[in-house]
């Protein structure tokens, strides 16, 4: 078993560039396109902190604050916020960056579940996360507000 992890230790960074078939008839990129990288990012992420195939249980929320234009460079951070048992929930921050405009702007947060598997795709205990910093502490604690919420629609359907 491995032993618990800090949670700067499950750190993934991407960065991507926005090519025109990324995008939309507006130069814009593309939802599902995003979607596809946080999913990425998000999965290395929780491979990275259990060492083990990670797969997607769950898309909780993502907010889309700004738009992507074509050409611009995208930044994902990704890092497990709180383990369960076998599931984990991961934080995906996205930075849009204009180097022609010298901007970067905050455009998209996400949170995910992820599973940890074993190769059966059977579901194995995940390892503990250790929260270190006071924001580390704060989502720590969301993540459990967010499950605790999914659970309850869980039950309602």
């Amino acid at each position: 078993m491995i032993k618990p992890k800090t949670v700067k230790e499950s750190i993934i960074t991407m960065i991507e560039l926005v090519l025109p078939h990324y995008t939309n008839q507006l130069g814009k990129l593309l939802g599902g396109q995003l979607m596809h990288w946080i999913d990425i990012c998000a999965a290395l992420s929780a491979a990275k902190h259990t060492q083990q195939v990670c797969v997607t249980a769950s898309v909780d929320k993502i907010d889309f604050i700004h738009s992507i234009n074509s050409g611009d460079a995208v930044t994902l951070t990704a890092n497990v916020n709180r383990v369960f048992n076998t599931s984990m929930d991961i934080g995906v921050k996205v930075y849009s960056e204009s180097f022609r405009e010298g901007k970067r702007i905050h455009s998209n947060t996400a949170f995910l579940t992820f599973v940890s598997v074993d190769n059966n795709g059977k579901p194995i205990k995940a390892v503990e996360v250790i929260p270190e910093t006071d924001e580390e502490k704060k989502r720590y604690e969301e993540a459990l507000q967010r499950r605790e919420n999914r659970l309850k629609d869980r039950a309602r359907t």
